[in-house]
């Protein structure tokens, strides 16, 4: 195990905040009712893995078919996307953004749902990738018919160059972060994941008492996080997990505020972000009861394990697991829910 804290603010949340993560997730089922594409993904109960890691249950969310993208990150962008189309009331939605351009940075995933809501409903797509995201990510992203530039050496330099585009021409921009000033998009983006975790509070036979939830800026972890409050109040622990190499959640919930963090380039490429997002800082200081860090070699190793239990994914999608192989020191009876996030990078 690398870091370990226990979060200070549960319950609370950080002094003087306000602005927090949703949790009811009906406007995004009702939307997304609409899209012949949506359908839930599986909920898959692993006896076989839950022995081998020492506890009771385990549930792991499969997102690595969601909506034909590989990724949770589909519920998100496309969402806020798709929110915009529908306001206009056009009555042929897939020309409702004609003109339109989205303009983001990602480290893939979420700009494949930026690239993919903006091809379905008219609007263009620009998306910044950082010379550390791998070329298999830009082909499709180039294939769901985005503009792809390469600006900068990591996340954050990326993001930078996507924003003063942005300003430059005029464009949207649509990040999954949030920092003061910028927080009504990246707030719809976040309420587009509460879909997993109703869907999983739904198919899942009995509450959890432990989620160990990735977090790279924090969206998906802070919305699953409250909508699992919604759904079940205090009784289930959620724990944050984080790389070594970034932990922008830990040491700012240490901190009592949002910080800059610093770190080599991680393999867990879709976790690897330098400063959280700000709502999600919000909301998980306020609903998280522990945050983590795991190293490469451990999210690796976790990798390899779900290969043999014939499911296949990257470091990242790996991470939650990957905190039980870190020496996550949980009752032998737990019952535990984690996120299968994103499908392999050649998959």
């Amino acid at each position: 195990m690398g870091q370990y804290l226990k979060n200070p603010w549960r319950g609370s949340g950080l002094p003087d905040e306000t602005l927090f993560p949703l949790a009811d997730a009906r406007a995004v089922g009702q939307l997304l009712a609409r899209c012949p594409a949506h359908a839930p993904t599986p909920l898959r109960q692993e006896p076989a893995l839950a022995a081998h890691l020492g506890i009771g249950q385990l549930w792991l969310k499969d997102e690595r078919g969601r909506m034909g993208l590989g990724s949770f990150k589909a519920l998100g962008a496309a969402y806020a996307i798709a929110r915009a189309a529908a306001e206009t009331n056009a009555p042929d939605l897939r020309h409702a953004l004609q003109g339109q351009v989205y303009v983001t940075a990602s480290a893939g995933n979420h700009g494949l749902s930026v690239a993919a809501g903006a091809q379905l409903f008219g609007a263009a797509a620009v998306i910044y990738l950082s010379q550390a995201v791998p070329e298999t990510f830009a082909a499709r992203l180039q294939a769901k018919g985005a503009t792809v530039v390469r600006d900068g050496a990591d996340y954050e330099a990326s993001m930078q160059a996507a924003t003063g585009a942005a300003d430059a021409n005029g464009w949207t921009l649509l990040s999954d972060s949030s920092w003061p000033g910028y927080t009504a998009l990246p707030l719809q983006v976040m309420e587009g994941y509460l879909q997993l975790a109703a869907e999983a509070a739904a198919q899942i036979d009995q509450p959890p008492t432990h989620i160990l939830l990735q977090a790279g800026v924090g969206g998906l972890a802070a919305a699953v996080a409250a909508h699992a409050r919604h759904v079940w109040g205090d009784s289930p622990q959620i724990i944050v997990v984080e790389p070594d190499a970034a932990p922008a959640l830990i040491e700012s919930i240490r901190a009592g505020q949002l910080v800059d963090t610093t770190g080599p380039v991680s393999s867990m490429g879709r976790l690897d972000c330098k400063t959280a997002s700000m709502i999600a800082l919000h909301g998980l200081a306020r609903d998280a009861d522990s945050f983590v860090t795991i190293s490469e070699g451990t999210a690796q190793r976790a990798v390899d394990l779900l290969v043999e239990y014939g499911l296949a994914t990257t470091p990242s999608g790996a991470a939650g697991v990957a905190a039980l192989l870190a020496g996550l020191d949980l009752p032998r009876e737990a019952r535990v829910m984690a996120i299968l996030s994103e499908g392999p990078e050649d998959g």
